[in-house]
């Protein structure tokens, strides 16, 4: 999913100590003005190169699946705030910090991996004006999820197991796709 406003939701909720806090832990920067300013900037920055991204034709190695630098650095930035804001969640509940760092990036992949396919899937079968707000519902529904799993906490369970869900049948169907293309032959 898409990294930005998830964590600035969580830093404006713990800024209000609302579901959230993180004062008092080493993570309280989570909900510091500067961090916030920073995930604000960086989500414009991401919106740019959508932009461009869209406005251009895909290439060759965009059509056979293959990742982009910009993909490779969302994802980079997913992780880090993956990890940052589980971490944080922790420490916010007087546990040990540090396996959040691994359990966060863990659960920024797997919702990265369901949803990036998914997506550019998506993303060949539409138009080039519907595919431009793809990152738009992709926020959407990140927000969504972020504000549910903040306030119902066992909600985030529940959409950790409907992204492995999501990634298993992805794979299942281009499994079946190349199934079907081979017997063609």
């Amino acid at each position: 999913m898409r990294p930005f406003l998830p964590p600035l939701l969580a830093g404006a909720l713990a800024r209000g100590d609302a579901g959230l806090d993180f004062d008092g832990t080493s993570f309280s920067f989570l909900e510091s003005a500067w961090f916030l300013v920073l995930v604000l900037a960086l989500a414009v920055l991401s919106y740019a190169v959508d932009r461009a991204r869209s406005r251009r034709a895909q290439s060759a190695s965009d059509a056979a699946g293959g990742r982009d630098v910009a993909e490779a650095v969302v994802l980079a930035i997913s992780l880090a705030l993956g990890a940052l804001l589980f971490a944080g969640s922790l420490a916010e509940g007087g546990r040990a910090s540090w396996p959040g760092v691994l359990a966060g990036a863990a659960c920024a992949l797997v919702g990265w991996l369901a949803v990036a396919a998914l997506f550019r899937a998506a993303r060949r079968r539409l138009d080039p004006g519907a595919a431009a707000l793809l990152p738009a519902w992709a926020d959407v529904v990140a927000l969504a999820v972020a504000g549910l799993a903040i306030l119902f906490p066992p909600l985030g369970f529940v959409a950790l197991a409907a992204f492995v869900a999501l990634g298993v049948l992805r794979s299942r169907e281009s499994g079946r796709k190349y199934a079907g293309l081979r017997i063609l032959r």
